[in-house]
């Protein structure tokens, strides 16, 4: 046994937890297929959200500690429900009049309401495989069509109409009264209308493979196939049978589908095979601490995030405490990205043991950069706000001073940062910003901490310590309730903010005679 399996069986953090029970699934034997099939689900009814996204970050993060600890081959399943109806029509997408005379039929038989694919089912798959091909993940798309029209999941299918009346025994009692008088496991699609219908089955028929039901309009009884892609299984049977089907060993999902899964673990033991070990992850929340919904839009999307920072910080935001729940808005980027520096830059420092428990090693599946970034994003969002940038190279000015030799070449990845920090300024601080008076003991603070850093000199330049001594002497002398409002009272009046960097850093970056202008400059 390598050292490295020995520390990774011994790792705490919760993909090597996670890794660790599932491989008490194979502890008497390995899987009959050959592999360990980790799956993610995707609903491609909205436009990709960033929840499912985080799904595939975070399956893959167990992926890449089960492969540390077991011998056993995987495989990952980007799965895509595309051949679920189309129930309403997302608020938004463009040509909503359009799609509404589509609702019902799978989401692959639906015109793509922005142009640019054959359905709006593969428009939001290529918008998912572009962001996860964009975060250099290794998966397989699977599209649900594809398995039902190719017959792949016509075994399985069977299995189900074998199954039926079992499956419906556990299903009826979740369901209300008017529910519970049309559900079928097997939905049949409407040969006239392509519509995937919800309708009461009048025989099923094991032996022929068959379903039959009563067309609402025509009044004539209809029988269909049930493999071919002729029928779509109900949500929660589908599942249960894509789990059978794929004999997936591992699928994580959000709290809110925890009831989902029991009945999805119920229908799958009935059809003759161990559910997958599964995984409940908190829900995200936007900025007022409502739930985020893909059909209304209110939360983050992958563009939004990836406009203003690297996709590593997303992945770290993914990794932190996946059981709690979490706002997921603009405000939350800044603090992710200055979090995955200060990981990256604590790792190569730590002993083999804590490498394991530090997020970057799973960010980074072992190897992360030996990025040298030795300014925090929060500094240069500040610089970029105290001097109302527009071109990199003013701050870039700044920077050469403060590290001599360190150019946009030298450091690529702080060249990243100082674009994102420009751009972040621009669009979401710049038209926020509310300057506050100074009151009289504000004034006077403010007032003796400009002459303090000129009686200091030049001694002081760039020693970000000697500069933070300083501020927190001046706001111990004065009588503000605490440190903490003294440093509030210094990013409103200077920085037209509520919160702000750690000062000393920020005078070092900025300048000492520069801080001095722009004291003089707010206070008169």
């Amino acid at each position: 046994m390598t050292s490295l399996k020995i520390l990774a069986d011994q790792a705490r953090s919760w993909p090597f937890e996670e890794a660790k029970r599932l491989l008490t699934r194979f502890a008497q034997q390995p899987p009959a297929k050959g592999y360990a099939l980790f799956e993610t689900g995707y609903g491609p009814s909205g436009l990709p959200h960033i929840g499912t996204f985080g799904e595939v970050v975070r399956t893959t993060m167990v992926r890449q500690a089960f492969q540390r600890i077991s011998d056993i081959p995987t495989r990952l399943f980007a799965f895509s429900d595309d051949m679920d109806g189309l129930r309403k029509v997302p608020e938004n997408v463009p040509n909503r009049e359009m799609m509404a005379k589509h609702l019902g039929k799978p989401l692959t038989q639906v015109p793509d309401p922005f142009g640019t694919h054959p359905s709006f089912g593969e428009h939001n798959n290529a918008r998912l495989c572009a962001f996860l091909d964009g975060f250099g993940f290794e998966y397989e798309f699977q599209s649900s069509t594809d398995w039902y029209r190719s017959g792949r999941f016509d075994a399985a299918l069977m299995q189900v109409l074998r199954h039926y009346d079992a499956i419906k025994a556990i299903m009826l009692p979740t369901l209300g009264p008017e529910r519970r008088a049309t559900y079928s496991p097997l939905m049949p699609i409407c040969p006239r209308r392509g519509i995937v219908l919800q309708v009461p089955m009048e025989s099923t028929d094991p032996v022929a493979g068959t379903i039959s039901y009563r067309d609402d309009e025509t009044g004539k009884l209809v029988e269909v196939e049930v493999t071919g892609g002729r029928v779509k299984c109900q949500w929660k049977a589908d599942w249960a049978m894509r789990w059978y089907g794929l004999a997936v060993d591992y699928e994580m999902s959000g709290k809110d589908l925890i009831p989902t899964v029991a009945l999805s673990q119920k229908i799958c033991r009935v059809l003759g095979a161990t559910p997958p070990e599964s995984f409940s992850y908190e829900l995200f929340l936007d900025q007022n601490g409502e739930k985020i919904s893909k059909s209304r839009g209110n939360g983050l999307a992958v563009e939004e995030w990836l406009h203003y920072a690297p996709p590593e910080s997303l992945a770290l935001y993914m990794y932190q405490q996946p059981r709690r729940a979490k706002r997921l808005y603009f405000d939350v980027i800044p603090k992710a990205v200055d979090e995955y520096l200060s990981h990256l830059s604590s790792f190569s420092t730590e002993a083999p043991a804590a490498q394991l428990e530090n997020p970057v090693w799973h960010i980074h599946n072992g190897q992360p950069p030996a990025h040298d970034v030795p300014i925090s994003f929060a500094i240069l969002l500040n610089l970029a706000s105290v001097v109302h940038a527009e071109d990199p190279a003013v701050l870039w000015g700044f920077i050469s001073r403060y590290c001599p030799g360190v150019t946009a070449e030298t450091s690529p990845f702080l060249a990243q940062m100082v674009q994102f920090a420009l751009v972040y300024y621009q669009d979401r601080v710049r038209p926020h910003k509310v300057f506050v008076t100074p009151d009289d003991n504000a004034r006077a603070a403010l007032g003796e901490l400009a002459k303090r850093l000129t009686a200091a000199g030049a001694a002081v330049d760039g020693d970000s310590e000697a500069l933070q001594n300083i501020i927190f002497a001046v706001g111990k002398e004065f009588p503000f309730a605490t440190l903490r409002d003294w440093f509030k009272t210094i990013y409103q009046v200077l920085l037209g903010q509520e919160e702000g960097p750690r000062m000393g850093s920020f005078i070092a970056l900025y300048g000492r005679t520069e801080t001095i202008k722009l004291i003089e400059q707010r206070l008169g």
